[in-house]
C-alpha cells in the first residue's frame, strides 16, 4: 500500500510526534505519522511544513477524532500526506474528505464493536491497539496478544497493524507472527533525538519499568484533559495517581485539586505533562535516531523470526 521498506509505522502521538519525527521514521523505511492530536492549529502549521519539507518518502498524519473537527483535517490534507489516521472516537465525518483527497484512511480500535465499524467505513488499514499501550487506550479493552489475531479475522483482506506493548523487534515478529501486517509503535520512538519531548520524559522513559506504568484518568481530571471517560492513560507513575487513585469522583468534585496541581508544575515539583509508557518500557535503554531504530527493529525482527522457524 506504501511501498515501505519495514513493516513499522510510528504511533501519531499528539504533540511529541512532530514533523522532524514523523520524516525520520519515513526515512527509515517505516510510515511517519505526524502526531495531529487534538488539532492545534499553531503546532500544525509549524510541524506539517517540516515533514512535507524533510522526506519524501510516504508519510501521514494522525488526529484524536473526539477533539477535531473536519475542518481540521481538511487543513492538513491540504500538504498531501499519504494517509491520514482517526483514533479515539467516530470517525465517520471524517471519511468522506480522506476519500476526495486520495489518502489512505487509518482507523485505530479498542475493541470489536469499533472494529466492525471501521470495516464497514472501508478503511484502508486498521491498528488494534491492546491495552499495553502507552498513553490513552480502552478503559476496558484486551491486550495486544489476543486482540491482534480476532481483529485480523474480522477484517481481512484489510491490513492490520498491531499496536500496545512493541518496543523492540521481538515485538514487531509477534505481531507479525499474529498475522498483523506490521506494527504501530509509540514509547520506542518517545526516547528517539527527534521527539518533541523535554529531556527529562526520555530519562523517565528509558529508567522506567513495565510494573511502574498504570491506566488511569486521574490524570486527565486533574488537568482538565476533556478525555471520554472510556479512555484512560497508561503513564509512569505520579504523586497525584498515588494520592487520588480509586478516588476519581471526588477528585473530580474537588474544587483545590486542580489548583494545587497547577501550583506543582509551577513550581517545578510536577512535571507538566504525565510520561505516557507501555508496558514494554522496560526494553527501552538508549536515546536513539529514530531512522535507525526502524532498521534496527526490522534487523531484530527478521532475526527472531529466523530463530522462531528453527524451532
Amino acid at each position: 500500500l506504501f511501498s515501505l521498506r519495514h513493516p513499522i509505522a510510528l504511533a501519531p502521538m499528539g504533540g511529541s510526534a512532530g514533523g522532524a519525527l514523523a520524516a525520520a521514521v519515513s526515512n527509515g523505511g517505516g510510515l511517519g505519522l505526524l502526531g495531529g492530536g487534538s488539532g492545534d492549529p499553531d503546532w500544525l502549521n509549524r510541524e506539517l511544513p517540516i515533514v512535507a519539507s524533510g522526506t519524501d518518502r510516504p508519510w501521514g498524519v494522525g488526529f484524536q477524532s473526539w477533539a477535531v473537527d473536519v475542518s481540521t483535517v481538511e487543513r492538513a490534507l491540504e500538504r498531501s500526506p499519504r494517509a491520514v489516521m482517526l483514533s479515539f472516537g467516530d470517525p465517520s465525518a471524517f471519511v468522506e474528505p480522506i476519500r476526495q483527497s486520495g489518502a489512505a484512511l487509518i482507523i485505530q480500535v479498542t475493541d470489536l464493536e469499533e472494529a466492525r465499524q471501521a470495516v464497514g467505513l472501508g478503511a484502508d488499514v486498521i491498528v488494534a491497539q491492546g491495552t499495553e499501550s502507552g498513553g490513552h487506550g480502552a478503559e476496558r479493552g484486551r491486550s495486544t496478544l489476543t486482540f491482534v489475531p480476532v481483529v485480523v479475522d474480522l477484517a481481512a483482506p484489510t491490513p492490520v497493524l498491531a499496536a500496545g506493548g512493541i518496543a523492540d523487534g521481538r515485538g514487531v515478529a509477534a505481531a507479525l507472527a499474529l498475522g498483523a501486517a506490521g506494527a504501530l509503535i509509540g514509547t520506542r520512538f518517545q526516547a528517539t533525538v527527534e521527539a518533541l519531548v523535554d529531556p527529562a520524559i526520555s530519562k523517565a522513559i528509558i529508567e522506567g519499568g513495565g510494573e511502574d506504568t498504570e491506566r488511569s484518568r486521574v490524570l486527565d481530571i486533574v488537568r482538565g484533559s476533556r478525555w471520554p471517560s472510556r479512555y484512560t492513560a497508561r503513564t509512569l507513575g505520579h504523586p497525584f495517581l498515588d494520592r487520588w487513585r480509586g478516588r476519581e469522583a471526588e477528585l473530580a468534585a474537588d474544587p483545590d485539586a486542580k489548583g494545587e496541581y497547577e501550583d506543582g508544575v509551577a513550581c517545578g515539583e510536577l512535571s507538566p505533562l504525565p510520561v505516557w509508557a507501555s508496558e514494554a518500557v522496560d526494553l527501552i535503554d538508549d536515546l536513539a535516531s529514530a531512522s535507525d531504530l526502524v532498521g534496527s527493529l526490522a534487523m531484530q525482527a527478521e532475526q527472531s523470526l529466523t530463530r522462531a522457524g528453527r524451532h
